[in-house]
């Protein structure tokens, strides 16, 4: 069945509908990533957009029931150069194009993806609609231009868990599956959900911590009174500047419990600090963006999904630029000098990868070993 990608400019596509029939709005964003689909198509953070893969063929391995980063597909809608029918992986249990009609989202495939990245690389990253039951092109691109922007919208209260719950599950191996960490805990973390991803919470635990995730809108008060060791403040979707209620609670925690923050949560530590953030043309989505840690001599390859970044310039001198991309040079971790709180833009998390940046959690242990010690 034909279906058509159309881009708030006028700029349109056509390709074949991929995954279930109908339409869907959302801003149009590429990601460089070569596998990890599911990974991508499962992460919170991606709520709210349409994610063009620029691999040329997408779903060689399938689908499976474990690699999942959350208890569904986020995103708005999927486009790929090919969709492979006939996935070949002893752990696939579906199809791409299966598991996207399971879940209703929408996709598009046989479109010159190679254009279409060139096109948001020189007009930035822009809404779009993909639509496989209105072919008029003047009808989608004028409901692309009436669409919200991403930009001042609260996405997390979509994505964020309804109530607090305890998660206990370690990371994955060939031989065992998912890991049951029997050992006591050492450490009781709290994290709040903007939009979390499992392994996040996989790696928390693999390293004896008590895990309690809690919703995005839990107040400081609340967090405190569970006694946390430490508090995580994890990745999620859109825009941090009118997350208000988050910016607050992370003041108020600041300097009474260490915290470590991914992604979006990265941004809003750093707002909580008095820096301010800004929206990037394109973003940075993949799995190969190369960082320099520290003085210059380790350089980390690393997964990263975001559409914004933090304005050094308003930094203030009590927090110091830990991390900073090597193709733009944005920041990409910071760390107070002097309360215990860090934080970094892209995900040390990864699964499939890389893994260059897990020691991040080890220092997380270390920062609220050595708060208990000092309490």
């Amino acid at each position: 069945m034909k279906a058509i990608l159309a881009l708030a400019d006028g700029t349109l596509l056509s390709g074949k509908a991929l995954g279930a029939i109908g339409e869907t709005i959302g801003e149009v964003v590429f990601n460089t990533s070569m596998t990890g689909y599911q990974e991508i198509l499962t992460d919170p953070s991606y709520h709210g957009e349409i994610v063009t893969m620029t691999y040329p063929q997408i779903g060689n391995y399938g689908v499976n029931s474990e690699d999942a980063e959350s208890s569904r597909p986020h995103l708005s809608g999927f486009v790929v150069k090919e969709a492979c029918d006939f996935p070949s992986n002893w752990r696939s249990e579906l199809s791409l194009d299966a598991w996207l009609k399971n879940h209703n989202i929408v996709g598009i495939q046989g479109i010159d993806t190679r254009a279409l990245v060139r096109h948001i690389r020189d007009k930035g990253a822009q809404t779009g609609i993909i639509s496989s039951i209105d072919l008029n092109p003047q009808s989608v691109i004028a409901k692309a231009n009436k669409a919200p922007s991403i930009v001042g919208r609260d996405l997390v209260k979509e994505v964020t868990c309804k109530a607090a719950y305890q998660w206990k599950e370690g990371g994955w191996g060939l031989e065992t599956g998912f890991r049951t960490v029997t050992d006591k805990p050492l450490y009781k973390v709290v994290a709040y959900d903007f939009g979390i991803k499992q392994n996040i919470l996989r790696n928390m635990v693999d390293r004896r911590c008590e895990v309690t995730v809690v919703p995005a809108t839990s107040s400081a008060e609340e967090v405190l009174a569970m006694q946390p060791d430490g508090v995580f403040l994890s990745n999620g979707p859109g825009d941090p500047e009118p997350i208000a209620y988050a910016q607050e609670n992370i003041r108020q925690l600041l300097g009474k419990v260490p915290l470590f923050g991914i992604c979006l949560g990265h941004q809003l530590l750093a707002i909580a600090l008095g820096a301010q953030t800004y929206k990037l043309k394109f973003g940075h989505r993949g799995g190969n963006q190369p960082v320099r840690h520290g003085d210059g001599s380790n350089v980390e390859i690393t997964a990263q999904n975001h559409g914004f970044a933090v304005d050094a310039r308003t930094l203030s001198a009590d927090v110091a630029v830990t991390h900073l991309n090597l193709n733009d040079n944005t920041v990409e971790g910071i760390r107070h000098k002097s309360l215990p709180a860090f934080s970094v833009q892209y995900h040390p998390e990864a699964s499939p990868g890389p893994h260059d940046a897990q020691y991040l959690f080890d220092d997380f242990i270390e920062m609220m070993k050595t708060h208990k010690m000092t309490k």
